[in-house]
Formats: C-alpha cells, structure tokens, sequence
C-alpha cells in the first residue's frame, strides 16, 4: 500500500506528459482527464484513514553535501488538492475546446494547459526545495506563455512580462531560503521540519516567494493585468495553478514560520490585501478585472489565516475558492464570447433570458464567493471570521476581514444585477448552449455546492467547536447582506444619473495605488530627468562651450592678436593723437 498510493500519482503526472506528447483529439483528452480525475481520488481513502506516504528514488546527483533525488509525498495537503486541480483543469480543457475553436493552434493551447497542471503537480506532491523549486519556476513560464498566447497584442505582452518580473522579484526570496536551507539544514521537507530552527531572514524568504506570487499587497499589479491571456487562462491561473502556489508553500512549510514577528507580518499583509483588492474590485467596469481582484482579495484572506497560524483553514478556502472561481472565469468567457469580446459591465444585461443555465451557474458562484449559507464558500469563509472571533489578534485585523466581506458582497451583486437582470444594453450575438460549455460549468457548480458539506462530513474536519453568542456567530453573515443591500442600493440611485468626474479616492482603488508608483510614477520621473539632462544639460553643455560661443570664445584671442579694432572709442583717440603729435614732431624737426 505505501508503494501503491505514491505510484499512482507519479503515473497520473507521466500520463499528462504522454497526453501533451501525443497527437490530441477532443473527445480522448477529455476521457483520459476525466480517469486521472477519478483515479486521482483512490488515495483519499487512505488520508481518511490519517496515513501519510512518501516515495522517494535513489540519489540521481551525488555531491559530498548532498544527494539530489525525486521525493513524492502524499500527505493531506497534496492528496486533497491532486483530485481539485485535475478536476478544474479538465473542466477548462473542455470549454476551451469551444472557446479557443476559432484560434488556429486550440491543440497547442490545451497542451499548455496540461503542462500548466503538470508543473502544478510537481509542487504540489514535492518533498524537497529542489522539486518544488522546479515546478515554482515552470508555473512562471507557463504562465508567461499562455497570458501572452495572443502576442499579437502590445498589452498581451506587457501583461506577460509584468508577471514573470514580479515573480522573479518574489523568487528571490524563495531562492535565499533555499540557499539557507542547503548550508544550514536539509532541502528535504521532513527533515528541515523536525530541526526546526530556521531564523527570520530565510523566512521573509519565503513570505516574499509567496507575496509574489499569491500577488500580496505591493506585488499585486500583476494579476488583473494577466487578464490580457485568454479567458480560460484565467480560469486556471486564478483557482488551481499559480497564484494558488505562494499560499500553498505557506501551508506546507507553516511548522517552520513559528515566530512571532513573521506570524505579524502575514496578518498584516494578508489583511491589507484582502480590503484593498475588494475596496479595488468595486471601482472596475471590467468583469474580469473585477473576478482578478477578487481573487487576490481571497488569496489575502488565506494569508490572514496563515498569520493567525491556522493553515488548515487556509488551505479549506483555497480548496473551496478554486471551484467557484474557475466557475466564474467560465460563465464570463461564455458571455464576453456572447457579446463579441466586450468585457464591461455597464454595457452587458438581461443575459439570464439569453444564456439561462451560464447566467444560473455564474449565480451560484457569486453566492459561493459571498458565503451564502451552505453553499462551499460560506463552509471556509464562516469559519474564517469566527476564528478570527474567537483569536487574541487585535480589532484592525477582525475589522479590515468584515469590511473585506461587505465588499466582496458588493461587487458580487453588482456584476449579477448588471450582467444577468434588466434589458439588454448592446447588441448581442446569441449563441445556443451546448454540453462542450454546460457540461464543465455544471461540474464545477456542482462542486461549488458541495465541495464544503463534503469537507464537514469526513473525517478530515476535527476542529473543536467553538460556543459564542448569536450576534456574533452571525456577524459574518450580517457583512454579507449589508453589502448586498448597499451594492442594490448604489446601483438604484446611480443607474439614471449623469456621468461625473471620478473622485480622487475611487481613482486611487481604481488604478491598484501602487500600480501608479512602479509603472507611471518612477517611469515618468525617469523620463522627464532624462529629458531634462539630454535637453537642457546638453543644450548648456554642447551648444555652449562647443557652439556659437564656444566658436566665438575661441576666435576673439586671435582677433585680437591680428588687430588693434577693438571698438574701444579712448583708445582710437588716443592712438590717433599720439601719431599726429608724432607726425607733426617729425615735420619739424
């Protein structure tokens, strides 16, 4: 059995590589996705039974401090999480077979899909830093490749570029931890836990690694920019591969971060991060902008519980985020497909008559996202904020979460009222729903009903019940309806009015506030200083000393060598008087 389990995830890892090797046809990917999915569930059982198995090669480098080798392990985080990302990515293979028909290279893209999972995997089942540091960087590349997939466009190609320098900015990091790891203690996982005795500095390492690429506060430009890649791009990128990765290297490696001042650090950053995106969120017109930042307002509120030193329940949200996320991304790839590519939200309406089961499922996702009782986002957002209740963290953090949620609750409203109720505002193309588009989204809104009373219910939830007063067991829910109310409310008193000038504050959401600093702030100081020094210093400099006067300069010295006109009136005069005198002494004499 111990070699049984670990087998079956190495053999689910070479039969992608074979698929993406492979001639592809439509219908044998989807079959040979949907067994791995299935087979991928097989190792459940034990984790239900709380058995954890590695499998490890013999030694492929051998150097005199260490043996390189290939280690899988199949604990709870890697068993729970082999069967989400298979499942999401064959749903997204599938609509991207309808999606991406019109593109030329549909087969290419869907085997950057699959290659996308296969890096994904390896960080997910790694048992040392060298694995996981493989996978860390082929995710940053894929993800360089499928967001500029269109490198036809001068913003596809920014977007890309953007996220592989923010993630080789937040890879430092990952590399001077792994530096420490190799001169101080072990790169195997297990091993570095048991010694546990890691120091601050490796440890911003690695909260650096995983604010770049989780896309924390001050790293985050780089998400909804990303938005540029395909929709079904997205989708992935935004529930099961990457950005998902940062947190979960925080949740592998938590035994090592038990230290006060870093435990601060991730409360701070993760709290920061979750109202800004939201408070960000709001201000976009743009439905996929809107589900980005959303995102990275999700990913703040795992790194919250990170901080709050309560991994588990981190890795519960992303489990449960990554169903109705990758849902969202689909409903709205099929309606900005419905609407010949426009993406805003203003001009979008009355799509719940035009796409009825697309317009249900986005509905259901958004219900998810706000926590609606008993769907699977109300299961790990709940619990969030009731820990946060019940924990010795201060009121700024508690206060920055709740008003987080009565945001999230806002802009979810407000991209179902505009997009799916009233009337129609543009043209639209219809286009008729068939199982290549319903099939995956009814998958995935299926799992996003389920996935969290499906958690409840094995044996998997052993947190100890907490007692507290109604008020406040009902606190989170509360957030969420203020912020539907007012979301309801807004859009009523503002649908009629006349266009106005944006105010400083929303400006300031609506450009990410750091995006302005990085990307136009030190551009354009850089640019003017350039300008000034290339115009005026060499206006000055050239011009001056080598031009007319410096011509002028350099003449008058040999003019006045040659010649006495110096237009000097006294000394004419007086030369012209002493040689009449002389003049007149001669005639004399």
């Amino acid at each position: 059995m111990n070699l049984i389990l670990p087998t079956i995830t190495m053999a689910i890892i070479i039969s992608i590589t074979i698929t993406i090797i492979m001639p592809m046809h439509t219908k044998s990917m989807k079959n040979k996705m949907m067994m791995m999915t299935l087979i991928s569930l097989i190792p459940l059982n034990s984790l239900l039974n709380n058995k954890e198995m590695t499998m490890s090669s013999p030694p492929i480098i051998i150097t005199p401090t260490e043996n390189i080798y290939i280690s899988l392990t199949l604990d709870m985080l890697s068993m729970m999480f082999i069967p989400i990302a298979l499942l999401i990515t064959w749903s997204i293979s599938e609509f991207s077979t309808w999606y991406m028909s019109s593109d030329p290279n549909t087969n290419k893209f869907i085997k950057y899909l699959l290659t996308f999972l296969i890096t994904m995997l390896i960080i997910i089942s790694a048992n040392s830093m060298y694995q996981l540091f493989i996978g860390w960087e082929a995710v940053g590349i894929m993800s360089f490749l499928l967001i500029n997939w269109w490198h036809d466009r001068s913003n596809a190609n920014t977007s890309a570029l953007q996220a592989i320098i923010y993630n080789r900015m937040g890879d430092i990091g990952l590399i001077m931890t792994t530096a420490w790891l190799m001169t101080t203690s072990s790169i195997n996982f297990q091993e570095t836990m048991a010694l546990h005795n890691m120091s601050l500095i490796p440890m911003i390492g690695l909260l650096t690694a995983a604010a770049g690429k989780s896309a924390q506060f001050t790293m985050h430009p780089w998400l909804p920019s990303a938005m540029e890649g395909p929709t079904p791009v997205s989708a992935l990128l935004h529930s099961s591969t990457m950005v998902v990765a940062g947190i979960f290297l925080l949740t592998r490696l938590n035994p090592l971060l038990q230290n006060k001042a870093i435990m601060t650090m991730c409360l701070i950053l993760g709290a920061t991060t979750t109202i800004f995106a939201a408070a960000s969120a709001t201000t976009q017109y743009d439905i996929k902008k809107i589900i980005a930042l959303s995102t990275t307002s999700q990913l703040g509120l795992m790194m919250t519980m990170i901080g709050l030193n309560q991994p588990s329940l981190a890795f519960l949200h992303m489990m449960t985020h990554s169903f109705f996320k990758a849902l969202l991304f689909l409903c709205s790839g099929s309606f900005i497909h419905s609407m010949n590519n426009e993406q805003d939200v203003r001009k979008m309406g009355g799509l719940l008559n035009l796409s009825p089961m697309t317009g249900s499922f986005m509905t259901i996702a958004n219900l998810s996202l706000m926590g609606t009782p008993f769907l699977s986002g109300f299961y790990s957002k709940d619990t969030i904020i009731e820990t946060m209740m019940n924990s010795h963290t201060n009121s700024w953090a508690l206060i920055t979460t709740l008003t987080a949620t009565t945001l999230s609750a806002m802009y979810s409203t407000r991209i179902t009222l505009l997009t799916l109720t009233n009337y129609p505002r543009i043209k639209q193309t219809l286009h008729m729903e068939s199982n290549k588009t319903a099939s995956p989204m009814a998958r995935l809104a299926i799992m996003s009903i389920i996935a969290g009373t499906m958690t409840k219910l094995t044996t998997l939830q052993n947190t100890a019940m907490i007692t507290m007063p109604l008020p406040i067991k009902l606190t989170a829910m509360t957030a969420t309806l203020i912020g539907i109310i007012l979301s309801n409310d807004y859009l009523f008193f503002t649908k009629h009015s006349s266009p106005k000038k944006s105010k400083t504050l929303t400006t300031f959401f609506n450009q990410l506030a750091f995006f302005n600093i990085p990307h136009r702030a030190l551009p354009m100081a850089t640019l003017k200083f350039s300008q000034q020094t290339s115009t005026e210093l060499m206006d000055l400099w050239l011009l001056e000393a080598w031009g007319p006067k410096g011509l002028s300069n350099m003449l008058k010295p040999m003019i006045h060598l040659s010649t006495q006109q110096n237009n000097l009136m006294k000394n004419y005069m007086l030369t012209f008087i002493i040689t009449l005198m002389l003049s007149l002494i001669i005639l004399m004499i």
